[in-house]
């Protein structure tokens, strides 16, 4: 299988990309040439000269939009589509209104000139509106995804995730307990028009220390004066659960638009190939919403989320001692096995996060915006553990967490300049409730950051630009928390850490460590069109990240994957110094995109394990975070090849190698080479038919630490010395996934469209190494997938 899968993958090996140069001039109804006017074609933009002439390069192929715009004159807002270079000359009328009825106004999210930003559109995320962003995210190159079971997904950008990912939905940064491997973001994917990844740290606005990169997540936006909406409808055989998700827009109304949309899911056990994946239903119930005023200078908005979910946690997971993980790796079987369910019991997760924002825009003139964000999230988190000999309905953890945030930012664009700046402000609360009868894992703590940032774009020419930003960032964070006193000298914290004890309560100590951070960010990059249709970005940039609370404070057993987990004090700031390049070239029906990469970190922070433990419930295996220096080094690698009018080929390929350069060994948890290629038929003649067939090959990881250790197990009665090995990596595996839909007129204005799929098309049985449950049962088996979406 493995020979018949590389062959697939590198046969269908496609070169690809088509750009264009679109030129022409720009006049008034006398043909008097018009200075300055604003040209937007796709994501690129200028100004005309004084001549009236302009040239906009790298215009893909396809459907673009046109927007020219000239004070006094009425807008020519129109779609063209583009196959070649064209010369294209725009005669502008002049509106008959006064002036100051005349605003015209376009912004985008976010660009940056010095890193490939990575786009998934709606259409995609149709496609996966019943499954998290995670699984989303893969359809990027580089993206992998870091697992506990079927249900808790969240991605991983060049080897990096959790704290060091930032994921903003609608420009507000996801406060959410990110900092746990078992922790998925709370986010509906359901409520987003366009996802937009950047790797690296270069977007500067957005924070310092994401490291691994950011993802923004963009509602619908509707400009029209229009109502629309849709539903969509899925339904999956594994699981035997479904999704429904509807929404509704309502474009630019008397100056009001508004948009509403709800999920819910609803999802029983999972299977293998050969057994019942026990406990490991999930349900959803999700809204989001935003109503907008646009005035003549000015526009102000209100939005809110909610994401609701209830997560089942693999029964087998939750060992009871470390004689069960030893024979649950030996093994390869599950430990609990029964019946499919609807019902979700013990183990398992509640999760309730709320987010509401308010968002003013003022346009001091023509190029120049100054905005006013203000955002509130509330996030509870309880999880639920298997209590011995007793039936208790309380949480195990029990944690809220209250974040205040306010950003004001200020853009300017003249000439060949852009200058962004801005400051922001976060306060942030963390409960943790003590009446679970539980040491929490998390203690209490208050959280309070400031920074203040800079951007400058210079397009020094029609074919190079450059890039460069500045950020200053002031963090501080105490906490409260009982240490037990074996636990303190077992860590040898004293007498360093000896000024935070405040109280002594016999067998443990009353704490308030509190740490304080000044931290620097920066970033230089370059944007360079040159030959025929190459595009080149370069990007060096340098982050640093602070220890977040799980690294700071973690002390107990985490109950979704049977382990105790330790913080440490002692752990310094994580400094990334990172080099990433991203070349592309467009031929007429290929499109190639290379992007290799470089990130020493310094101070890298990891959770590795070191022994086992013996509590009162049993021995468990010790994982604590640990420091050293890394080097990260890979590949991504993406193409297109528009093989006929019908068929088309995708190739996504990413490779990542993480060395841990104090000790000499591997880093822990890198994500495996994976090459993904997929054959796409469409006819649009018939019913807008698509197929699809996807290969998805993921090899063995074979570098990776060892980190087994030796612990005594009883057999027939007595202790016997065994080795646990949890750090051997599952074997290669090669699945396939088929997708199908079609679209047909409803009614007079609406397409209904059916999908059909089926994931893991043969059933393979297979482990993969970033799912910390790959230990106790394997992944989901063949999953069958029908979709109805109805627009209206």
């Amino acid at each position: 299988m493995q020979k018949f899968s590389l062959v697939f993958c590198f046969l269908c090996f496609g070169l690809v990309f088509s750009q264009n140069t679109i030129s022409g001039k720009i006049v008034n109804e006398n043909d008097v040439a018009l200075d300055k006017a604003h040209i937007h074609i796709a994501s690129k933009s200028t100004l005309s000269k004084k001549d009236g002439f302009y040239s906009l390069s790298n215009i893909p192929n396809g459907q673009v939009k046109i927007l020219i715009t000239y004070v006094g004159y009425k807008s020519i807002d129109t779609l063209l589509t583009i196959n070649g270079n064209l010369e294209l000359n725009f005669q502008m009328k002049v509106k008959r209104e006064m002036l100051d009825d005349v605003v015209v106004k376009h912004k985008d999210n976010y660009h940056n000139l010095s890193v490939n930003e990575l786009k998934i559109k709606e259409k995609t995320i149709d496609k996966y509106s019943s499954q998290s962003l995670g699984n989303v995210l893969k359809e990027v190159s580089g993206i992998s995804i870091l697992k506990s079971g079927s249900t808790i997904v969240k991605p991983v950008i060049n080897g990096l995730h959790s704290s060091r990912v930032g994921i903003y939905n609608n420009n507000v940064k996801l406060e959410d307990q990110q900092w746990g491997m078992e922790h998925a973001p709370n986010l509906d994917v359901n409520a987003a028009g366009k996802i937009s990844v950047i790797k690296g740290a270069s977007a500067l606005q957005y924070g310092g220390d994401a490291i691994g990169g950011i993802v923004i997540v963009d509602p619908i936006s509707i400009k029209k004066d229009t109502l629309i909406g849709k539903t969509i409808v899925t339904t999956e055989s594994n699981g035997r659960g479904g999704t429904i998700s509807s929404s509704l827009h309502k474009g630019n109304f008397c100056d009001w638009t508004w948009n509403a949309q709800g999920s819910f899911k609803y999802y029983g056990d999972r299977e293998s190939p050969d057994y019942v994946l026990s406990n490991t239903g999930n349900r959803e119930a999700n809204f989001s919403g935003d109503v907008k005023y646009i005035g003549k200078k000015y526009d102000f908005s209100a939005f809110y989320s909610l994401y609701n979910a209830t997560i089942g946690i693999l029964s087998a997971s939750h060992i009871g001692n470390v004689t069960d993980l030893y024979n649950s790796i030996n093994n390869q079987t599950p430990s609990v096995v029964e019946d499919f369910t609807y019902s979700i019991k013990n183990p398992k997760q509640k999760v309730q996060h709320h987010l509401a924002k308010l968002n003013y825009n003022y346009y001091l003139k023509d190029g120049e915006t100054i905005s006013f964000q203000y955002a509130f999230q509330f996030n509870n988190r309880k999880e639920f553990d298997l209590r011995t000999g007793v039936e208790d309905s309380r949480p195990a953890l029990d944690l809220d967490l209250m974040t205040h945030s306010f950003n004001a930012d200020y853009k300017l664009s003249f000439d060949a300049w852009d200058v962004k700046s801005g400051v922001m402000g976060l306060f942030q609360i963390n409960s943790a409730n003590p009446n679970t009868g539980v040491r929490p894992l998390i203690p209490s703590y208050n959280k309070f950051d400031a920074g203040i940032y800079a951007i400058v774009d210079n397009h020094i020419s029609e074919h190079f630009s450059v890039e460069a930003g500045v950020r200053y960032d002031f963090s501080t964070i105490e906490a409260t928390k009982y240490y037990l006193k074996s636990r303190w000298t077992e860590r040898n914290y004293s007498p360093e850490f000896d000024s935070f004890i405040v109280e002594d309560f016999g067998t443990q100590w009353l704490t308030k460590p509190k740490f304080t951070f000044h931290n620097f960010s920066a970033s230089l990059g370059t944007q360079y069109s040159f030959g025929k249709d190459y595009e080149l970005y370069f990007n060096v940039s340098h982050a640093v990240r602070n220890p977040n609370p799980s690294e700071f404070f973690s002390d107990g057993l985490h109950h979704s994957s049977g382990m105790i987990e330790l913080g440490d004090l002692r752990l310094k700031q994580e400094k990334s110094n990172k080099i990433s390049t991203s070349l592309s070239k467009k031929f007429q029906s290929f499109n190639i995109n290379i992007s290799p990469f470089l990130n020493y970190i310094e101070d890298y922070m990891f959770l590795k394990p070191v022994g086992f433990e013996t509590t009162i419930r049993g021995a468990f295996p010790v994982w604590e975070y640990q420091q050293t220096n890394a080097l990260l080094v890979g590949i991504d690698f993406n193409s297109e090849w528009k093989i006929t009018e019908n068929w088309q080929h995708k190739l996504l390929l990413s490779y990542v190698n993480g060395k841990d350069k104090t000790n000499d060994d591997a880093i822990i948890d890198m994500p495996p080479l994976n090459i993904s290629n997929r054959i796409q038929f469409n006819k649009k003649e018939w019913s807008n038919l698509s197929l699809e067939l996807q290969s998805e090959m993921v090899f063995r990881q074979t570098l990776f630490p060892n980190n087994n250790f030796d612990t005594n197990i009883v057999v027939d009665g007595e202790l016997f010395p065994v080795e646990v090995n949890i750090s051997q990596p599952p074997s290669a595996y090669h699945l396939l996934h088929f997708s199908s839909e079609i679209q047909v007129k409803t009614f007079k204005n609406s397409l209904t469209t059916i999908g059909f799929s089926v994931f893991n098309l043969l059933n393979t049985k297979y482990r993969d190494y970033l799912n910390r449950q790959r230990f106790y049962a394997d992944e989901m088996g063949r999953n069958f997938q029908i979709q109805l979406k109805f627009n209206y």
